[in-house]
């Protein structure tokens, strides 16, 4: 069967969408680490409740940045969402939507995780036990909710695989990545002591498709075949 590289559900071309999906990965790409590993890491130190809430005293300004950057991130995974199931609906239309649900999904469970840190900024003192509480909840929502990102990316790599107009090496990227969020997720919950961090090796996939989306959009799509 033979599909346009304009969809009929939404109105929005393929390319459209292929530019709006990298250009939000994109942006998440550059505002998460500024918001997560410039700052966040850089302040809180879990092991020492008062040195945080003295960090986070001196530097309330870039702390409550932190915090909006990680909201929009979150405005952003839903745009994507959205923008990524229009990409892969002549691949498979039931399946894309379970695969942008589950972006939406996680999208509001870090939603949730991120409402945990002006909590900390209402109760935080010089001893910052209270605040420790919250800031420890956002981490610990966080890191199990990349669990439901990770199923997120499996479903898109399988979409990939078998859309017929994703490279298939992509696909396979997509998939270790995938796997890499899964085994850290649940190595997290299901031990204390899980100090590796696969997930930072196998990301390569998320710049990958950054590059493709951006290459479709400026390419086409051209007639699609469905598999």
């Amino acid at each position: 069967m033979n599909t346009t590289s304009k969809s009929r559900f939404t109105g929005i071309s393929l390319r459209a969408a292929a530019v709006i999906s990298g250009a939000g990965l994109l942006l998440m790409a550059i505002l998460a680490p500024i918001a997560y590993l410039n700052t966040f890491q850089s302040l809180v130190k879990f092991d020492d409740a008062a040195l945080t809430a003295q960090n986070i005293l001196n530097s309330m300004g870039a702390f409550r940045t932190a915090i909006a950057l990680l909201f929009v991130v979150v405005l952003l995974d839903i745009i994507v969402a959205w923008a990524m199931y229009i990409v892969f609906l002549p691949a498979d239309k039931k399946l894309s939507a379970w695969t942008a649900w589950l972006r939406v999904i996680y999208g509001v469970v870090f939603a949730f995780a991120i409402s945990q840190l002006p909590i900390a900024l209402r109760v935080i003192s010089t001893d910052g036990a209270q605040a420790m509480a919250h800031l420890k909840a956002f981490q610990s929502i966080w890191d199990k909710s990349l669990i439901l990102f990770g199923f997120h990316l499996l479903l898109l790599g399988y979409l990939a695989f078998k859309s017929g107009y994703v490279p298939k090496w992509l696909a396979i990227f997509l998939l270790l990545a995938a796997l890499g969020y899964i085994v850290d997720g649940f190595g997290k919950m299901l031990s204390p002591a899980y100090n590796l961090s696969i997930s930072q090796f196998t990301f390569i996939g998320e710049v990958l498709l950054i590059f493709w989306l951006f290459w479709k959009g400026a390419k086409g799509f051209g007639p699609i075949t469905k598999p």
